[in-house]
């Protein structure tokens, strides 16, 4: 079972600067996203967990939680220190969080 963070963790951590990443489709990424994510289509994890750092955690997010939890239990069987994020952005934006829209650097 993956490990979970509260939106209120998962909040320092974004301030600290922490990896997030988000595996919904890009359309939904362009949509609205939490500022900073790296879009990584769940479909495309498998193929992808090693361009994600072994040493650092890694905040995994979807729409509401679902996704995001197949995800990091992918990448924690991989060795890499993934939490699914509780709520997903759509509790993120109901908190009053910031989101940006559109494609961004950080897209992959």
């Amino acid at each position: 079972m993956a490990r979970e963070a509260t939106q209120e963790t998962f909040a320092a951590a974004w301030a600290d600067g922490g990896l997030v990443v988000d595996v919904r489709e890009a359309d939904e990424y362009a949509a609205g996203h939490v500022p900073g994510a790296r879009l990584m289509p769940l479909r495309t994890v498998p193929v992808r967990c090693d361009e994600l750092p072994a040493d650092r955690r890694v905040y995994v997010i979807c729409a509401g939680g679902n996704r995001s939890r197949t995800a990091a239990e992918w990448m924690n069987s991989r060795g890499i220190d993934a939490y699914s994020v509780a709520g997903g952005t759509g509790a993120w934006a109901r908190a009053g969080h910031p989101i940006t829209a559109g494609h961004h650097e950080h897209a992959a």
